[in-house]
């Protein structure tokens, strides 16, 4: 598989070096930095043209602008990774996975990897109590079984939690969860497992 990564930070990096084994190129404001998570690295364009899947792993705010340069999008999995969150853990930006979707229209959008800290995807795999890391998806039938595949090059679970309408459900727990732990509450609690 062919995938693109729009940025190069922290998500970019952990992400990006799991995938390893894909053809992975990287499109950054940083050369630099985008040279240190793939040797192929091109302008927004390049790389949308030769990526069947695209990593959005970009600060929210920037993601209207670098999908208008990336141009034709039409028939990319788009991987929404982005978190609009502002002081007090609220979201600054409402469905930003379905602004995404508006902005790149003929893409198919899919929201995943927003629940975790960086750190979590660093981990190879990620397992919590013997259990591997569950990755909820957002997003099309057809593009979540892409997404799919590598969630599971990750060591990971992947949920098919419906279409790209609930990613917003999505986005929420994300911002409810993190200002729990910026409380110092143990977010984690909340979700015990079932009895047996």
């Amino acid at each position: 598989m062919r995938i693109g990564i729009f940025g190069a930070g922290g998500m970019a990096e952990a992400l990006g070096g799991q995938w390893s084994g894909h053809d992975v190129m990287v499109a950054a404001r940083d050369r630099a930095k985008a040279a240190k998570i793939s040797a192929r690295v091109g302008t927004w364009a390049e790389t949308a043209r030769a990526s069947d899947v695209i990593l959005l792993a970009l600060p929210a705010a920037s993601v209207p602008e670098v999908l208008a340069t990336a141009g034709n999008l039409d028939g990319k999995v788009l991987i929404d990774c982005t978190n609009a969150v502002g002081p007090g853990a609220v979201l600054t930006v409402p469905d930003q996975a379905a602004r995404i979707a508006a902005a790149a229209s003929g893409a198919h959008v899919v929201k995943a990897f927003n629940l975790c800290e960086v750190d979590v995807w660093r981990m190879t795999p990620p397992v919590f109590g013997g259990r591997p890391l569950a990755v909820p998806l957002c997003g099309a039938p057809e593009a979540v079984e892409v997404v799919s595949s590598l969630v599971r090059d990750l060591g990971c679970t992947p949920l098919n939690a419906g279409g790209l309408d609930r990613a917003g459900l999505m986005e929420a727990t994300m911002a409810f969860m993190v200002g729990l732990w910026f409380d110092g509450h143990d977010a984690q609690a909340c979700f015990p497992p079932l009895p047996a």
